[in-house]
């Protein structure tokens, strides 16, 4: 509990919004302070050594400074890492390191590679209502994903449909990795409000539709709240004008069929949906495979031909690449085939079934304890929000507590990504939610502190170049010594 405060505050109101003497100093000391570590380790190392160092040393060294990060294995990160068992990470690292140094850029060097490849590819698209026709590659990651899936569609509208200044169309509750896609490769986002339950609201895309759409963005679930967008709906548009439907599964690509086998109420996502072109899904996330892997799916393999690049001039021999990267790491692409021989249906089926039971107590413990959840979650990821306190100084008491916290806003939040690590802390975190809740009841000056000040400050901030300004400093930062 409390039992005293600090008097200052991140915000000075008597400037102007981000005026020097006011919060644009507290916004570079805030900057300063939340990317240093949380205490100085080691001496900064800004130049390669004159001498080599003892692989034991430097190991050592290593595990000093691995000491300053939060404990995800202790569940008390709730984003990030997607923990099943110390089993399975013991598993996938010795999967990992059978294929340390091969590279997944030419399959011809290692054939094994592109059975592991297809399989996982196939395995998704089955999973997936994709059947014998669908097609699809593996990724790096499903920001990867998404890029590869924009392209197409950009080179498929420029083909098919001479389409020369596309425009893509989605809720404002999609993952940023669209904005970025669509930013580098020149296509226009229509980014459009949700409705009160933070769904896709499909009359508001239908209006939005023109001649230069090429594709509509829809979320299985979107991650902030875990709230499932009406695919089937907006498919249905998406075929009418003969667009492309994308559905954003990177998180529920592999927890939502398994969901849907267990009796629960899982609405149409996949490509069972008539109109659904196109899915991507992350392997590393509930799929519990190693980091690094996800999958971009597309109904067939005429339009995944417009992901693909080739070429035929350059001395070093004809090139072709699926995707972004060149080489690639082969233990992402192994783990992800021995994660599925080695789970089967059968163990995923245990795993969710265990899993939706501990996501189902927190949301009743968040309930008794007084938040509110935000919207309808289906799956493993959740939102709430406190109608009786500031969300962001409960969040600022939590992080003091040790727990690392997703804040969240529109509405404020705190997000949750439930894992098998999160049910051993489930009743300690509540604890402690609770606990937090009363103290910032009791405090109500605390949302001029800590990051509640700078949260409250952002929100009050009618121009957006001044908050990108703050974002593109505190990127600079991060690469500071």
């Amino acid at each position: 509990m409390i039992t005293s405060q600090s008097s200052s505050s991140i915000t000075n109101w008597s400037g102007p919004p981000f005026g020097r003497g006011g919060a644009l100093d507290q916004r570079e000391a805030y900057v300063e302070a939340s990317t240093r570590p949380k205490r100085k380790l080691v001496d900064n190392k800004v130049a390669l050594p004159k001498n080599a160092t003892d692989r034991a040393q430097v190991f050592a060294e290593l595990e000093k400074l691995h000491e300053v990060d939060t404990k995800w294995n202790e569940g008390r990160v709730f984003s990030l890492v997607y923990p099943m068992s110390d089993e399975h990470t013991e598993f996938l690292k010795k999967v990992y390191t059978l294929y340390f140094h091969e590279n997944g850029l030419n399959p011809g060097a290692f054939p094994s590679l592109k059975k592991f490849e297809s399989e996982v590819v196939s395995i998704a698209a089955n999973l997936l209502g994709g059947g014998d026709t669908a097609a699809g590659a593996m990724t790096s990651g499903g920001s990867e994903s998404i890029m590869m899936v924009v392209k197409t569609y950009r080179d498929w509208a420029a083909a098919t449909k001479q389409i020369t200044a596309p425009e893509a169309i989605m809720p404002m509750t999609v993952h940023p990795a669209f904005d970025k896609a669509l930013h580098y490769f020149g296509i226009k986002s229509i980014k459009l409000p949700v409705d009160s339950g933070q769904r896709a609201d499909v009359a508001a895309v239908k209006k939005a539709i023109t001649p230069n759409t090429i594709f509509i963005v829809g979320s299985a679930p979107q991650y902030p709240h875990g709230v499932m967008d009406p695919i089937e709906d907006m498919a249905k548009l998406a075929k009418e004008h003969g667009i492309g439907m994308h559905v954003d599964a990177c998180v529920g690509g592999f927890m939502l069929p398994f969901l849907k086998k267990l009796g629960h109420a899982i609405p149409p996502f996949d490509f069972s949906v008539d109109g659904v072109t196109s899915i991507s899904a992350d392997l590393h996330k509930y799929a519990f495979t190693a980091k690094g892997a996800s999958v971009v799916l597309y109904r067939d393999k005429d339009l995944r031909r417009f992901q693909f690049f080739v070429s035929k001039d350059w001395p070093g021999g004809l090139f072709a690449s699926p995707s972004v990267t060149g080489t690639r790491p082969a233990g992402s692409i192994v783990a992800a085939w021995a994660t599925f021989q080695a789970m089967g249906e059968e163990g995923y089926l245990k795993l969710y079934r265990e899993l939706f039971e501990s996501v189902q107590k927190f949301r009743e413990g968040l309930i008794a304890a007084g938040f509110t959840i935000v919207g309808k979650p289906v799956g493993t990821l959740l939102a709430y929000e406190s109608p009786q306190a500031n969300i962001h100084v409960i969040a600022d008491l939590m992080e003091k507590r040790g727990w690392f916290v997703d804040r969240q806003m529109n509405p404020d939040s705190i997000h949750l990504t439930l894992t098998p690590a999160h049910a051993p802390i489930r009743d300690q975190y509540l604890r402690d939610l609770k606990e937090c809740l009363t103290d910032a009841k009791a405090h109500p000056e605390l949302a001029g502190e800590g990051m509640a000040a700078m949260y409250g400050m952002v929100a009050k901030i009618p121009d957006p170049s001044q908050i990108h300004q703050f974002l593109y400093q505190y990127m600079d930062q991060r690469y500071e010594t």
